[in-house]
């Protein structure tokens, strides 16, 4: 968990394609993020991590999402994801993860999800979807009253927001389309992937500034 907040960062590769979701992982990795999820909607999921995970190693922090039932977990497990990310709450999901000592990323939205998801274990809560309840202000808030609770918010995040997400209390943030885009997965262009990595690096890296000034 502590590479994830230190990363502070957390792509989410939700592709069309296993070979495109490497392409990507590829790219992100170039950019110097050291974590990615795949999610298991892309095709060949399990395919993917286990390249990823042959290819990368210790060198990437890698995660599966939209990881829906215990059974997935293990199957995400045994291919080499070390994290999971899970849109809703299931105690059953959390329960194997803690079982075999990996880390749960655990999705909810209200206060009462929130607070539950930490309470059954998670690591970190996902509040998704941010955007849709008020995006930073909405983390904020939540923090209020649940400080102690890690928070990754997904859903809307993006270069103008990330920052502010941060300073709302966020310990990193998820991004999806904005950073891992299928109009440049569909004309190749990864090295504009590799650039925008390096520039949510270098958002993250300025708020963190900010905050500790």
């Amino acid at each position: 968990m502590s590479c994830i907040t230190g990363i502070g960062l957390v792509p989410v590769v939700r592709t069309s394609s296993a070979e495109s979701a490497l392409l990507s992982v590829e790219a992100i990795y170039n950019g110097g993020v050291r974590a990615a999820e795949i999610t298991m909607t892309v095709p060949g999921a399990l395919k993917a991590l286990e390249k990823l995970a042959d290819r990368f190693g210790d060198k990437l922090m890698l995660g599966a999402g939209t990881v829906l039932d215990p059974e997935t977990a293990r199957a995400c497990m045994l291919a080499g994801a070390q994290f999971f990310v899970t849109p809703t709450l299931k105690h059953a999901t959390i329960e194997i993860a803690k079982r075999y000592s990996k880390v749960i990323c655990a999705g909810a939205l209200t206060p009462t999800e929130v607070l539950t998801a930490w309470e059954a274990g998670a690591d970190v809560v996902k509040v998704f979807p941010a955007n849709a309840v008020g995006g930073p202000k909405y983390i904020k808030a939540l923090k209020g009253p649940l400080p102690q609770v890690e928070m990754i918010p997904t859903g809307g995040v993006n270069k103008e927001t990330a920052g502010d997400f941060l300073k709302a209390g966020a310990c990193a943030v998820a991004v999806g389309g904005e950073l891992v885009d299928p109009k440049l997965i569909k004309s190749g262009d990864y090295d504009q992937m590799t650039v925008r990595a390096q520039e949510y690096l270098e958002v993250i890296a300025k708020a963190r500034a900010e905050m500790a000034a």
